[in-house]
């Protein structure tokens, strides 16, 4: 279990994230056009996970768009952008915003993805949606950086997540 904050309030995650050196454990994920998506898709590229509760926040709205503008000049690189939101309201953000450089994925059907990766919050106003954290894997699929956002309303380490590319 991990302790992040929301507002300065305790809330807490089921485990921990991934270890760095470790496997990244597959997953199968829902994409805007209701087909499915798993890590093997991405095998052979760097990949970001950036990972929030709902991209009806602002904060979240804010990584999205962040990782959109740099990743247009990543090489092998592709940047997933993972919550718990149903598919229709990921891509009407995406369209609304035009957002072409990220994948948006969704973890709606069961929340198996959050589980597995430790970061799903199990109390407080946000339970049962995403912890705010970084997961960056090499073309391996091993996992090269973690972080966890401390406090729920603040923004990821962008520098620190590209450095680790």
């Amino acid at each position: 279990m991990s302790t992040i904050t929301l507002k300065g309030n305790e809330i807490h995650t089921s485990s921990q994230l991934p270890a760095v050196g470790t496997k990244a454990a597959d997953f199968k994920l829902v994409k805007s056009d209701l087909s499915t998506a798993s890590l093997a898709d991405y095998a052979g590229q760097k990949v970001i996970l950036n990972i929030f509760p709902s991209i009806d926040t602002g904060t979240c709205a804010t990584s999205v768009r962040k990782f959109n503008e740099k990743a247009a000049g990543l090489e092998n690189t592709k940047v997933l952008c993972i919550s718990r939101d149903l598919p229709f309201a990921q891509g009407r953000f995406c369209g609304a915003e035009g957002i072409a450089n990220v994948d948006t994925l969704s973890d709606f059907v069961d929340g198996s993805f959050g589980k597995a990766y430790g970061l799903d919050i199990i109390d407080g106003p946000l339970k049962g949606l995403h912890s705010r954290c970084i997961v960056v894997l090499d073309t391996d699929g091993k996992v090269i950086y973690t972080e966890q956002v401390a406090e729920t309303t603040e923004e990821p380490n962008y520098d620190k997540a590209l450095a680790a590319l």
